[in-house]
């Protein structure tokens, strides 16, 4: 069986998200004693051994609807937005004032990877919707990679999971070099999956009860505070919009 909790797995969260899962691995009555950490993800998504994982909200929209169970989603409190709901924050660098977005038209755009929901869908239909469109593209290959460019000067904006950005400020000292200039309208949060032959009520109240058994610190750690039934409809209807190579070819 395969079981993982790649997202937000960092090494300020892992011990805490081993725990997490100990707590889920009772509460079934099975499962690996060990989290996977390596692997390629896809394989492990579509795996008929899987029991547990998250995916990102753009990959189950474009195509794990219907190959997986989607459990739930958890809750993370994250300011501005609803149970299980999340958004995108746009970073500049600090010292760049007086600025909106409208004045990144021709920025060097920073995204961590074409099937994120955060890194790149919502921004994208944030933007697009205020009339900018970001030609000039900077592939990270991470939300916290993406941070560190514009950090860097390698880059000069970038849109990150907003989870992600609270745990960049908690745990990263660039962190002080950087400040959210916007944020995206607020989408269901990368939910929860398992194989598409289990039962999604056993999954639901499994990980409902290994949250509650979690620590006060570890619920603080991982920003945890439930699990939220949303429908699969809510995730099919977030827009999709155009892909990096489509936006590469109107430079």
């Amino acid at each position: 069986m395969i079981a993982s909790l790649p997202m937000y797995d960092r090494a300020e969260t892992a011990r805490a998200n081993d725990r997490f899962w100990h707590n889920i691995r009772i509460h079934l009555g099975e499962g690996p004693e060990a989290l996977t950490r390596d692997g390629d993800l896809w394989d492990q998504w579509q795996s008929p051994d899987l029991i547990f994982s998250q995916t990102c909200g753009y990959p189950y929209r474009a195509h794990l609807h219907g190959a997986v169970t989607l459990i739930g989603t958890p809750d993370y409190g994250l300011p501005g937005c609803p149970p299980g709901y999340y958004n995108s924050v746009f970073v500049v660098r600090d010292g760049e004032v007086d600025l909106s977005l409208t004045d990144f038209t021709d920025a060097r755009f920073a995204y961590n990877e074409a099937l994120s929901q955060s890194g790149w869908a919502a921004p994208q239909t944030h933007a697009q919707a205020k009339g900018v469109t970001f030609r000039t593209l900077v592939r990270t290959g991470g939300h916290l990679f993406s941070a560190q460019a514009v950090a860097q000067k390698r880059a000069d904006i970038a849109a990150l999971d907003a989870l992600t950005w609270e745990l960049i400020c908690e745990h990263d000292e660039f962190a002080s070099g950087l400040r959210v200039l916007e944020r995206t309208t607020p989408t269901p949060v990368l939910p929860y999956i398992t194989a598409v032959s289990r039962d999604v009520q056993t999954h639901f109240r499994a990980v409902a009860a290994a949250i509650e058994d979690l620590s006060d610190s570890d619920r603080q750690i991982l920003h945890l505070k439930g699990i939220v039934a949303i429908p699969a409809q809510a995730y099919l209807a977030v827009p999709t919009p155009a892909s990096p190579d489509e936006i590469a070819k109107l430079a």
